[in-house]
C-alpha cells in the first residue's frame, strides 16, 4: 500500500518539459510527431558506438515518442523529460536532450541525463549547449541533482558532463561510469 501512495504521488511531482531557447538552438518538448523527422537524423550506427543498440525504424521511433511522451514511467516513480535540439537559424533538427526523474533515498529530485547529437551535427557545441540549457531549466524547476552515465571513452559526452559540474565516481554499470553533481 505504502508504494502505491508513493506512486501516486510521484506522479503530482514531476516538472513538465516547456520549450527552452538559447542563442543558436531551441529545445522543443518530445511529440511523437517529431519522429518522421528524426529518424533520419539518428539513422547511424555511429551514434549507437558507446551505449549499443542499433538505430530505430520509423515505427519504433514513434512508439518510443508515444511512450516517452507519456512524461512518466507507467508505475509513476519516474519522471520523462525529452526535448528535440532543433538549430535556429535553419530550423534543422540536430539532436535530443533527456532526463529521468526520480526521487532519491535522501528526497528531492534527481535527474538522470542523457544527450545525442547526429553525427553530421557533431563537433559544433550543440550537445555541450543544449545540455547546459536543459540542466539550468531543471535546476530552476526543482532538480536537485544531476547524474549521468558515460563511456570511459567517449570525450565529447566526458567534457559535457564536466561542463555540466559533473564528476566522475567509481560506479560502474555495465561499460559506463556514473558521474554526479561534484557537490553531492
Amino acid at each position: 500500500m505504502t508504494d502505491t501512495i508513493r506512486a501516486v504521488s510521484d506522479t503530482a511531482t514531476w516538472p513538465t518539459a516547456t520549450l527552452v531557447m538559447t542563442s543558436r538552438l531551441q529545445l522543443e518538448p518530445l511529440q511523437v510527431e517529431h519522429a518522421p523527422e528524426a529518424v533520419s537524423v539518428f539513422d547511424d550506427v555511429r551514434l549507437h558506438k558507446w551505449t549499443g543498440g542499433t538505430p530505430s525504424t520509423l515505427e519504433e521511433l514513434e512508439a518510443k515518442y508515444r511512450r516517452q511522451s507519456a512524461r512518466q514511467s507507467p508505475d509513476g516513480r519516474h519522471g520523462w523529460l525529452n526535448w528535440m535540439l532543433r538549430r535556429l537559424a535553419d530550423g534543422q533538427l540536430v539532436g535530443t536532450v533527456q532526463a529521468t526523474l526520480h526521487h532519491p533515498n535522501a528526497g528531492g529530485i534527481e535527474a538522470e541525463l542523457a544527450w545525442v547529437i547526429g553525427s553530421d551535427h557533431q563537433g559544433n557545441g550543440y550537445g555541450h549547449e543544449g545540455a547546459l540549457a536543459m540542466a539550468g531549466w531543471l535546476r530552476a524547476h526543482g532538480v536537485d541533482g544531476l547524474t549521468a552515465h558515460i563511456h570511459p571513452q567517449h570525450e565529447a559526452s566526458i567534457r559535457i558532463a564536466q561542463a555540466l559540474g559533473l564528476s566522475a565516481t567509481d560506479k560502474v554499470s555495465g561499460n559506463e561510469v556514473l558521474w554526479r553533481d561534484s557537490d553531492r
